[in-house]
């Protein structure tokens, strides 16, 4: 059984607009909605659980039930940080789908991931232990701990950007997070950057440009363009 975790607690501060950015309208439609639909129709998705803040609970729920999307098994309160928000949803996971194999967690600001990447992320998760989308890092990229001058210079071959969905064993993923203390949780980046830390394999699977997060006015016109194309 697999179950999505869609991260939906963001609150889009970089966006200056009235509400957060997986709540917008686009084309009559909440961009959480798109992101939902995806998961919905995929085959090997059995279940899916939103973290949401309450005060936009009911407005999730309202959609949901308004578009028809029905492998919603449950809700888990936003956290503090995007790493505590998974946990919470890591528990209602446990709680309302206890029979979940593999556990893939997405960004519901996310709204253009394809079928392809997602199957890859569950068989990236059942053959080794997860797996994350990358794509290959297009400029050169430079450390500089000041952001004045070049400490070091990196291989862009052997360099590659993180996207979402990150999936997960479930079972090991959820025992990770229930051992460790809630400043490790809090430290944490990335989905699998606490599950590589402490030993599970996260095979790197082919990501997608398209595959973008929508976190500036520019993503959101570019996202508004292709819906309307």
């Amino acid at each position: 059984m697999n179950t999505a975790i869609i991260l939906a607690g963001g609150v889009g501060s970089r966006m200056g607009v009235d509400r957060p950015k997986q709540y917008l309208v686009v084309k009559d439609k909440p961009i959480i909605v798109y992101c939902l639909e995806i998961f919905e129709n995929h085959k090997s998705i059995d279940n899916i659980v939103i973290v949401v803040s309450d005060e936009w609970k009911d407005y999730v729920e309202e959609n949901v039930n308004k578009y028809g999307i029905k492998k919603v098994c449950g809700y888990a309160p936003a956290g503090e940080t995007r790493q505590h928000s998974i946990y919470n949803g890591l528990k209602a996971t446990d709680r309302n789908a206890p029979d979940t194999e593999v556990c893939i967690v997405h960004d519901a600001a996310r709204p253009l991931v394809s079928d392809k990447i997602i199957s890859d992320c569950i068989t990236g998760a059942v053959e080794d232990d997860g797996a994350m989308p990358v794509i290959t890092v297009k400029d050169t990229v430079y450390q500089s701990k000041d952001g004045k001058s070049i400490d070091k210079l990196l291989k862009r071959s052997e360099l590659f950007a993180g996207q979402a969905p990150e999936s997960f064993k479930f079972k090991e993923y959820f025992d990770i997070h229930n051992s460790v203390s809630d400043e490790e949780i809090a430290s944490t980046a990335g989905s699998s950057e606490i599950a590589y830390r402490h030993g599970m394999n996260i095979r790197l699977v082919e990501g997608s440009e398209r595959n973008f997060k929508i976190t500036t006015i520019e993503d959101l016109e570019t996202f508004e363009t292709i819906i309307n194309s």
